[in-house]
């Protein structure tokens, strides 16, 4: 397994601003929904397009709390990976970077947004699907 995970360097500041802008917790919280949300894009990202690692670090037990088993169970079944592959960490890593720079961008076009709004859209959206 992995020890942490560090985001690019690009997204040291996006995660802190995101953080600050929506209110909804620690910046560990918004890694969290970053990781979800690119999840929830239903896209495979490529290994090859990982980002540096010169941002934002998080101890595993920190980015995903009591709930590893879930945050890394759902990654396993993106990929169709097993807990123990090599790959693991570098796709929750990418997925944590890509939804962060996805938050971000949605914020930036509906600047009024708060981090109430963005979730119950989110949850609007999910629900619209089934």
């Amino acid at each position: 397994m992995f020890k942490q995970i560090k985001t690019s360097t690009d997204n040291k500041e996006v995660v802190a601003q995101l953080s600050r802008r929506l209110n909804l917790g620690k910046e560990n919280v918004i890694a969290r929904i970053a990781l979800t949300y690119s999840l929830s894009k239903e896209r495979k990202l490529n290994l090859a397009d990982i980002k540096d690692a010169g941002g934002k670090e998080y101890s595993k037990s920190v980015l995903l709390g009591s709930n590893e088993h879930i945050y890394v169970g759902l990654v396993c079944t993106h990929y169709n990976l097993y807990k123990t592959d090599k790959a693991l960490p570098k796709y929750i890593k990418m997925h944590i970077d890509d939804g962060l720079e996805l938050i971000d961008k949605e914020l930036k076009e509906n600047p009024k947004f708060d981090g109430f709004d963005f979730l119950v859209n989110r949850i609007e959206s999910g629900l619209a699907k089934l």
